[in-house]
């Protein structure tokens, strides 16, 4: 029972480090990775962007490495927690909100659209600076009034 609490209460705390990084790292001192996830026409399938894939693996993959070698340390599940995390953002960042591959395109889900619109409204700033919605799954409860609207005016 305490490594399934471990691992959820990373999984939740992932969520606002990874706010935090976003919004002050990755629009701050580590914009120039950024940027071009910013920018309409990719060349290619990779982004300078995913380098930030690293920040994460990385420690989560140290976490349950050492954790592993020290008879299932409580920092074991810590690691899995932020694995899940990036298993999350990949499906709903990569997959269901910028489709870098082309599933679940077609969702009518009033999350799903309230995701899509709160990130639409982020990348509507190009630059590095007047950003908002830098979050992955916790958005603005306006995102979900808009997604509504737009669902209604659907049917």
């Amino acid at each position: 029972m305490i490594p399934f609490l471990i691992i959820i209460i990373t999984f939740i705390l992932t969520e606002f480090s990874a706010w935090a990084n976003h919004k002050f790292i990755m629009h701050g001192l580590m914009w120039y990775f950024h940027a071009d996830h910013h920018k309409k026409n990719h060349k290619s399938t990779f982004e300078r962007n995913d380098i930030f894939f690293l920040i994460y693996a990385i420690p989560s993959w140290l976490c349950i490495m050492f954790g592993m070698m020290n008879g299932y340390a409580w920092y074991t599940w810590v690691g899995f927690g932020i694995a899940l995390y990036g298993l999350a953002y990949f499906f709903v960042h990569d997959i269901i909100i910028h489709q870098r591959f082309k599933l679940f395109t077609k969702s009518n889900n009033l999350y799903v659209l309230a995701l899509r619109r709160a990130h639409k409204m982020h990348h509507k700033h190009v630059g590095k600076y007047d950003g908002e919605s830098f979050g992955m799954l916790f958005i603005n409860p306006k995102y979900f009034k808009e997604a509504k609207k737009l669902k209604a005016s659907q049917n």
